[in-house]
């Protein structure tokens, strides 16, 4: 069934043209002639056509056959005097009909379960299209935006909602990559990641052995006196001025002068006391002591020097491993106790008999090390990426995925349990449909063939030339023509009537001819097609009797459409006859099945425009639709407004016999409303009864409103204002 019907940018139809919406089983459009009725049916007829490529129509199932009756299905099925053939069951036997009919209505039940099951099919599919719109969200709330600045370049190429989720649910499936932390992915992506790594040089190790041996020589403790067995040696032990007195014994070398107390001369018995106790242990000592100072002051000024360069080196380095904070604050501590024992160092010198303990730097080494030993290990490891870079890059791009599935495993798996769930539905659902699908073209088959050994053209003919008889048309009838599959229409001396038919006559026996079409088909195998009809216009130059005939066989095909009875699932109807209308929708206490719909087609400044009346029916008689012509005169062409008030007037003034012209003039005071009064009454003058359309006066909108107020008040000056309230549809006036 056709759901909607939109045309546009064709005939009278504009750019936005104008849409039927919600059309039901049946649909009654009333509208005058010229308002684009037949562009409708035109369209309706063949939609391939390139003119109307604007155009569209929505179904609410599958498209069925669409049979148009119009002015161009006369021309076609009339053009040469001859009428196709329309097979119909023929001179079957009750049980071959029977058993047609029976399988008509398995195919029938077998259509309603497709139909069934194409619904839930469909409801399944938009589950499953809401589930993953769901999972597609949450993927690229929870997984890309949390992690899209840390690992942007893993997500390259994956950077909208649908790649990113199908990216996701791929590496869940197929990922073998190693399971790494956090901290891991983020470190590494910082030398993976972004700019390319280069090549860095190792930091040179510290080397502090021989430091700690020179810290660790016993001499430091070692009290280095002169010997105990010389004259003097008991003065100076008891005087505990041994290293006072080794200090003055320098001095001798360079004065005679006592360096002690600076006034007499140092004799040479007491120089060779002095050198006996300063033996040569004592002097080997002394000068160990001054070789380590040396020794020791040296490497770590060297020491210092290289720490305090690596530093600044490091510092300067946008590529540095090295923990600068740390190696600062161990540098700075361990310059401080190198102070010191430099310190220890010249005391011990200046006094060898003082024992001394040199602050041991093992530790402060130790841990400055270990830094530079930590630093070349991640060297190693840039410069091992550096080498292996696409290799390296391609296995942290799969780590970092493996971690987000992993991170957000519950709810993946959650996700394709639920879609698994629903394609095995979907499955199972398109097998069954496919089974019916068989079921369906099977028996369809068997049908068609059944019914191509019981149908025939002989009843169409038949029961044309019955409806031909009944309806008084006895001066011509249907006959086959030579040509197998055609009727010819003879007249009653045998010729045969091809141009010599009125134009009622064709119109009546060529819609006799498409209802006969409804029922069955041009060929066997269409014979049981469902259908839909849409019919424009049957009526045209036909008497009043024929209208009612016509009326009556639609009304009886409208019926059946509304119960679902047989293969015709839609009417469109589209008239232009206020009495034909009014007769083919009325139900009168037939009110079963689907209500009709209503429409009216309007042209406005030569634009189309469909109005819907929903259930409502706008057409009640032909007096009530010029009323409506004035209650919507917004809508409609102003062009024709003061002659629809004219009609009005004389349909209404001529029951009532006296209240005209100069009576109804004279109600008005103004000179404009009396003039405007005399040209709504000047055309009844004629009188005319046959309500002529060929009087127009095009006016603007201001002037159709006086108009408008000078009509309303001729009612009211001639005690008509309830008639008036009433045909405007107005219960309170305010």
């Amino acid at each position: 069934m056709i759901k909607s019907i939109s045309i546009k940018q064709i005939a009278t139809f504009d750019n936005n043209g104008t849409t039927l919406d919600n059309l039901k089983k049946v649909n009654f459009i009333y509208g005058a002639n010229g308002c684009g009725k037949t562009t409708i049916s035109n369209y309706l007829h063949n939609t391939e056509i390139e003119k109307f490529e604007h155009c569209s129509l929505d179904w609410e199932n599958d498209p069925i056959k669409t049979l148009v009756y119009n002015k161009e299905f006369r021309k076609r099925n009339f053009g040469n005097g001859k009428l196709g053939g329309v097979f119909t069951l023929g001179e079957a036997t009750a049980d071959q009909i029977q058993v047609i009919e029976d399988k008509g209505i398995q195919l029938k039940e077998i259509k309603t379960e497709r139909v069934k099951k194409t619904e839930t099919l469909e409801n399944l599919s938009d589950r499953k299209d809401q589930t993953t719109s769901i999972f597609k969200e949450f993927c690229w709330s929870n997984i890309y935006k949390k992690y899209e600045t840390t690992f942007k370049d893993a997500f390259v190429g994956f950077q909208n909602k649908e790649k990113f989720k199908n990216k996701i649910l791929l590496e869940n499936k197929n990922s073998t990559s190693d399971l790494k932390l956090l901290d891991y992915l983020k470190e590494k992506s910082k030398t993976v990641f972004g700019e390319r790594p280069e090549n860095l040089p190792l930091l040179n190790p510290v080397q502090f052995s021989r430091i700690i041996e020179i810290e660790k020589s016993n001499i430091w403790k070692k009290i280095i006196i002169g010997k105990a067995d010389v004259d003097i040696a008991k003065l100076i032990q008891k005087l505990n001025i041994n290293d006072w007195v080794n200090q003055g014994q320098y001095y001798l070398q360079e004065d005679q002068t006592c360096p002690f107390c600076q006034e007499n001369t140092i004799t040479e018995d007491f120089k060779k006391q002095l050198d006996v106790f300063f033996d040569e242990e004592f002097i080997e000592d002394v000068q160990s002591i001054k070789n380590l100072k040396e020794e020791y002051l040296l490497l770590t000024s060297n020491l210092e020097n290289e720490l305090n360069q690596l530093e600044t080196n490091q510092k300067n380095d946008k590529n540095s491993k090295l923990e600068l904070e740390k190696y600062s604050a161990y540098l700075k501590t361990l310059i401080s106790q190198i102070t010191a024992n430099k310190e220890l160092l010249n005391n011990k010198l200046k006094e060898p008999s003082r024992s001394i303990e040199l602050i041991n730097l093992d530790e402060q080494f130790k841990l400055i090390s270990s830094l530079i030993n930590n630093a070349n290990s991640e060297i190693t490891k840039n410069n091992h990426i550096v080498s292996n870079y696409n290799a390296e890059r391609v296995l942290l791009i799969k780590q970092v995925w493996k971690y987000c599935c992993n991170e957000f495993s519950t709810q993946i798996t959650k996700f394709n349990t639920d879609i698994t769930g629903i394609e095995t539905g979907i499955t199972a659902l398109k097998s069954q449909l496919q089974e019916k699908l068989n079921a369906y073209n099977s028996l369809d088959a068997e049908i068609k063939n059944l019914s191509k050994n019981v149908t025939s053209i002989q009843p169409t003919i038949d029961e044309i030339n019955r409806l031909l008889i009944n309806y008084g048309f006895i001066n011509f009838k249907i006959v086959p023509a030579t040509e197998d599959g055609f009727y010819q229409i003879q007249r009653e001396d045998g010729t045969i009537a091809e141009k010599t038919l009125s134009e009622g006559e064709v119109t009546f026996i060529t819609f006799l001819y498409y209802l006969q079409l409804t029922k069955g088909g041009l060929n066997e195998e269409s014979v049981n097609e469902e259908r839909i009809l849409v019919i424009d216009d049957p009526i045209s130059s036909l008497d009043s009797n024929v209208l009612f005939i016509i009326s009556t066989l639609v009304k009886e095909i409208a019926k059946k459409i509304k119960t679902d009875e047989g293969n015709i699932k839609q009417l469109i109807l589209l008239t232009h006859n206020v009495y034909f209308h009014k007769e083919v929708s009325y139900e009168g206490l037939n009110r079963k099945g689907q209500k009709p719909s209503f429409w009216i087609l309007r042209k406005n400044n030569n634009q189309s425009i469909i109005h819907a009346y929903g259930e409502q029916n706008p057409i009640q008689s032909s007096y009530e639709l010029l009323w409506r012509e004035i209650k919507e005169w917004e809508h409609n062409s102003g062009i024709t407004i003061q002659n629809t008030m004219r009609r009005i007037l004389e349909n209404f003034y001529s029951i009532l016999g006296n209240k005209r012209d100069d009576f109804l003039i004279n109600k008005f005071e103004s000179r404009e409303e009396k003039d405007i009064c005399r040209s709504l009454l000047s055309w009844t003058n004629e009188g005319s009864h046959t309500l002529p359309d060929d009087l127009y006066i095009e006016a603007p909108d201001d002037t159709i409103m006086k108009y408008i107020e000078v009509f309303k008040n001729i009612f009211y000056h001639t005690e008509n204002k309830g008639h008036y309230l009433m045909m405007m549809g107005i219960e309170n006036e305010e």
